[in-house]
Parts: structure tokens; sequence; C-alpha cells
């Protein structure tokens, strides 16, 4: 990455959430890789055929147990904040080819026949040596009275952004200067195959050096994992997230992203479906904090299964 950031040649790179498997392609070579990513293009026409989507999601005992182990992290003080996810085993007549060209979403992914993302957020983005991030935190259902009121106004979902916020604003100063909020906690809409979704968001921002092309690499990977899939404090938090799910993320919750040889701009691979041997897999979950409750957690973690296909 930084070779090629430094002659300013565009690439595309995906990375795992272990940061032990990364790809980085230059865009010449994607045509015969059968790897095909989008990123804020808007759908160009709506699906034409009825579909299914139907989700078996991990046992409420099973959720329990790993959800008790991570809040008895944080009694002891060994995290604030730990995100925990699960496989929900899913049924769809949709292929991945047709989940990925007509899902609504800001950042799409389809990786060979592995997987497909359609993720609503953004890791980083660089603009003129100006890098942004948007962390993501807080999610309820749209058709709830007041419910951007009741979302914002949530003290465990306050208190979960505010953790990552600053989590995010440190991984930034790593790399930049002048880092800032510049947006607190906005709401947005997103319009999945079940339901209409409100989601919460801040924008942080910080200048990077001239050079920063040159350390495109660097820059990327001292902020991995990112804080809002894993939690606070990081390195602590990525150890207990490992016992609690009992099994590599892989892809899901890494990053993948577009160099174009002045601008960059990334996401969190989030909404994720996954090909096992034919069997497709979605990976969900959410921010645990001392506040939570074991029944709101996992429902979240159920209702976050979907697919932005209307």
């Amino acid at each position: 990455m930084n070779l090629l950031g430094k002659k300013k040649i565009p690439f595309l790179f995906v990375i795992d959430f272990e940061m032990e498997n990364s790809f980085v392609f230059q865009l010449s070579e994607l045509t015969n890789e059968n790897i095909f990513f989008c990123i804020n293009e808007p759908i160009k026409e709506k699906i034409d055929k009825n579909f299914f989507f139907k989700k078996s999601p991990v046992n409420f005992e099973t959720y329990k147990k790993a959800f008790e182990y991570v809040k008895e992290e944080i009694k002891k003080g060994n995290s604030y904040l730990t995100n925990l996810t699960f496989q929900t085993e899913i049924e769809t007549n949709l292929t991945l080819e047709e989940i990925y060209e007509f899902s609504n979403a800001k950042y799409k992914l389809l990786f060979k026949d592995q997987f497909v993302v359609f993720s609503p957020e953004c890791f980083v983005k660089i603009e003129n040596g100006i890098i942004s991030s948007y962390p993501m935190k807080g999610t309820i259902d749209a058709k709830i009275p007041n419910a951007k009121e009741i979302i914002l106004k949530d003290e465990k979902e306050f208190a979960e952004h505010v953790t990552i916020v600053d989590l995010i604003r440190n991984d930034l100063s790593i790399v930049a200067k002048n880092v800032h909020v510049e947006n607190f906690r906005y709401v947005e809409k997103i319009v999945t195959n079940e339901k209409e979704l409100y989601q919460v968001s801040s924008k942080i921002v910080g200048e990077l050096p001239h050079n920063y092309n040159e350390i495109i690499g660097d820059i990327i990977f001292s902020m991995l994992p990112a804080g809002s899939i894993s939690g606070a404090p990081k390195k602590k938090t990525v150890e207990i997230i490992k016992k609690a799910e009992n099994c590599k993320r892989g892809f899901y919750t890494g990053i993948f992203g577009l160099f174009d040889g002045f601008n960059l701009d990334s996401a969190v691979m989030i909404r994720f479906i996954e090909n096992n041997n034919g069997n497709l897999f979605y990976r969900s979950g959410g921010g645990i904090t001392y506040l939570s409750d074991v029944n709101l957690e996992y429902q979240e973690l159920i209702d976050k299964v979907y697919v932005p296909i209307v």
C-alpha cells in the first residue's frame, strides 16, 4: 500500500479483522479476480423478483453465556465497551451477486464467491489531506414513536457512543494533528427488506502530513481493528472478543477501501454474508456496556440481520 501510494497508483484493499489476510489489487487487476466494489453510487434499478429471506439466529442461551462473560469483564474494569457478535444462518433465493447488485448501501463489495458486504459505515476518508471517520453506534426501529428522541436520550446508547468517539479520536491522533469532533451524534435512516432503522453517527476529522500518500498503508494499519466494532480499551477488548465469540471473525468487521491516487474512501465490513460450503451465514452484533440489557442486545443482533433491498 505504501509503495502504490507513493507512486499514486489507484488500488483496492481488503483487510480482515485479525489482520492476518490482506489483499491489495491495482484496479487494472480486478477484471480477472471476480471482485466487484461500489462506493457511494446510487442504485440504478429495483429488484424484479420476489425473494425470501429467512434467518435462524444463535439461540438465546448461547448468546446469554457470552454476554455474561463480557459483562463480567466490564465489571472487572478490563473493558468499557465490547462489541459482541455471532453468526446467523440464513436462507434466501437471492444469489450473492443479486444481493450485491440490488442492495442500497454506501459501500458494497462482492469478493469472489466467498462473501458480500453492503455496509452503511465508513471507516476513514482522506480528502485533500484531511482524514475523517464516522463511527456508527446506536440503532432503533424508525417506526417507534419519537424514535429519534428515544435513541438520542438513551443513557446506554449515549455512553456507548461517547466511548467510541473518544476511541476513534485517539486512533486518528496517531496519524493526524488537530483532531476534533466536527459533528456529534447525528441520525441517518437505513431502509431494509423488513423495516426502516435509524442509526446514530459522529464525524471526527484531523490533518495528515503532506506526504500521507507515501505512508498510506501505515496510516490504515495503525488504526486497526476499527474501534466501532471492537471496543475500548482496544487491545484488551479484542482479547475478550476472541474468548467470548470463540472463533475468528475473518473478513467480517475488517475493512475495504479504494485509494484513487490522491484520496481514499473505506468501509467497515459490517452487514456481511459469507458463503461457507454452500451455506450462507450472516454476522451481526452490538456494543456491550455496563448498562446493557441481554434481551435488548439479543434483539439488536437479530434486527441487524437484513438485506437493504426493497
